[in-house]
């Protein structure tokens, strides 16, 4: 089949439109030129308008440029948006068209991961359902579905429990190792491979897929480490309650829909499990938005939660007003961007970095490593499918898993499909 009687040009458009380029963007990215005829987006626009066919190297140029496998330049029609799940962010600002294109491809790798996950359970003999998935209401009350989830991941004592712990790094560690114990993939992700795409905390915090045979949470990992914990911790809430979908910060305004209801529910547990009422019984009522901000300092260093989140729990326990706490989020929101302008410019002025293989597990988590290294070893899954999941190329795969213990070195025993 040739290119022109394969390519829908209906589809180019559809590719171009949701990762979030315009005619002129889209041309350059690709790599087209101007002439005396046509100019490089007249040139696109023709291809787009079936008056011109790309050659199979513009569509594979389109393919990379677009974030979209090959193969889906070949489809009869443009599929329908991408299944987010839910959508329980509360936006305060419109979200830029190209990180809106950035997160539904990312939710579309997630999903198509998650499904590869699903398909291995399913072959397996003693699979069995995670038992928990959907079992709580936004009905229960918080301080019970709270002690629910505490139980499930063993905490028996708050404090304890934070024994030997320095930073909030510390903290998210922990949870991590727990819920993964719970049999939930656990993966850090933030862009689609560049820095280039990097999607900021206020377009997405977190995402969860609340499947009953291989839950999943996404935490992206743009945002502040010492956020992480509580984007688990709600994205767990969410798979308890059985939600699949994108969360984002959370929301001062009152929730009038139920998807809003459902994430201050999220929220609520998530702050209770972390910062429990006994840490904010005793302490006074706060008028200002510099005594909130140094009462969540303490209690950060204290119990190892971020001052965003520490500040939101004083606000839910009405020891601050939501005046008052909006200004405390505006202030701390500066003080993140500032901190992180640092941290880029210091990273341009270091040379080197951590290990790729180093830095792709810690975001890959132990879990999913192991699951498809074992996968891997008992030759139930080929290189290729190991490589989709980890989100690598093949030949990465067994450079990732051979620092996880009792996986050992291997190599491909079956011709990878």
């Amino acid at each position: 089949m040739s290119v022109e009687e394969a390519i829908n040009p209906a589809v180019l458009v559809w590719a171009r439109e949701t990762a979030g380029l315009s005619i002129e963007e889209a041309a350059h990215k690709i790599g087209l030129t101007s002439g005396t005829r046509a100019t490089a987006a007249e040139k696109l626009e023709a291809m787009e308008a079936g008056e011109r066919a790309p050659s199979e190297a513009q569509l594979a140029k389109m393919a990379a440029a677009y974030h979209r496998p090959l193969l889906s330049f070949y489809m009869a029609e443009p599929p329908r948006p991408a299944d987010r799940g839910e959508d329980f962010r509360t936006m305060r600002t419109p979200v830029a068209r190209q990180e809106a294109a950035w997160l539904d491809a990312l939710v579309r790798d997630v999903r198509t991961r998650q499904s590869i996950l699903r398909d291995m359970m399913e072959d397996e003999e003693d699979a069995e359902l995670v038992g928990f998935v959907g079992t709580l209401t936004i009905s229960t009350p918080v301080m019970q579905a709270a002690n629910r989830i505490k139980a499930a991941l063993r905490i028996e004592d708050d404090r304890s429990f934070r024994r030997g712990m320095r930073q909030p790094e510390d903290l998210f560690t922990e949870l991590r190792r727990r819920t993964e114990a719970l049999r939930v993939f656990v993966i850090l992700l933030g862009d689609l491979g560049s820095h280039h795409t990097a999607i900021s905390p206020k377009v997405f915090r977190g995402f969860a897929v609340a499947d009953k045979l291989a839950p999943m949470i996404v935490i992206n990992d743009q945002d502040a480490k010492a956020a992480w914990s509580f984007t688990l911790i709600h994205e767990l809430v969410h798979i308890f309650v059985g939600n699949t979908g994108v969360s984002g910060l959370p929301a001062k305004e009152e929730p009038h829909t139920t998807n809003a209801r459902i994430e201050r529910f999220c929220n609520d547990v998530a702050g209770e499990l972390l910062l429990p009422d006994q840490a904010l019984a005793r302490l006074p009522r706060l008028v200002t938005a510099d005594a909130v901000i140094q009462e969540a300092e303490i209690l950060c260093r204290e119990w190892h939660v971020s001052k965003a989140m520490a500040a939101y729990r004083l606000w839910r326990e009405r020891k601050t007003d939501a005046e008052t706490y909006g200004e405390v989020v505006r202030i701390l929101a500066e003080q993140w961007q500032r901190q992180r302008a640092r941290e880029r410019d210091q990273n341009r002025n270091t040379e080197g970095g951590p290990n790729y293989y180093v830095v792709r597990r810690h975001r890959l988590g132990e879990a999913l490593l192991r699951f498809v290294g074992h996968g891997l070893r008992a030759d139930t899954v080929t290189h290729t499918t190991a490589a989709k999941v980890l989100g690598v190329r093949p030949g990465a795969v067994e450079p990732l898993l051979s620092s996880v213990m009792g996986l050992g070195n291997g190599a491909p025993r079956r011709k990878a499909t």
